[in-house]
């Protein structure tokens, strides 16, 4: 469905931004009602299945997790909305790396795309190399690494 009248894409930005909203609540039932049947995600956890059972892997893969989007920027053309937000979080461990009791700040830019009311597909770009380096991972260049019996 392509948007065309104002209010749709008005509509449209705010299922946006209350999508992050659930997302920061971890409101797997308002996150589902809210998503297509087929919802799709780029750029979150590898592996995600399709719809509900993708979302509610989504947030299962944040493990313990408080946090808060705040928007920066909305954006809408056609079906898509790009939100800029930043994220304020603190969670147990991100990809591997114990971050329980740090404080993360972090940005990322999501696409979504609306379908019939409902978000069909989201593609995320945030800035992950960010918070790893503010809970310590160390980067070793590959001249540096230890070598592998």
């Amino acid at each position: 469905m392509t948007l065309t009248a104002t209010t749709d894409t008005a509509a449209a930005k705010a299922l946006a931004v209350r999508w992050l909203d659930l997302v920061s609540a971890g409101d797997v039932d308002g996150l589902v009602r809210t998503t297509a049947p087929d919802w799709t995600m780029a750029g979150g956890p590898p592996g995600l299945p399709a719809g509900p059972d993708g979302v509610r892997a989504l947030v299962a893969s944040f493990g313990r997790i408080t946090q808060s989007w705040t928007v920066e920027d909305v954006i809408a053309e056609g079906d898509r909305v790009v939100v800029r937000a930043t994220n304020l979080c603190e969670q147990d461990e991100f990809l591997g790396v114990r971050a329980t009791g740090v404080q993360q700040v972090f940005a990322a830019t999501f696409v979504f795309r609306i379908r019939d009311g409902l978000v069909a597909q989201v593609w995320r770009t945030a800035q992950d190399l960010q918070r790893l380096l503010q809970l310590g991972a160390v980067l070793v260049p590959p001249s540096n690494r230890p070598s592998m019996p």
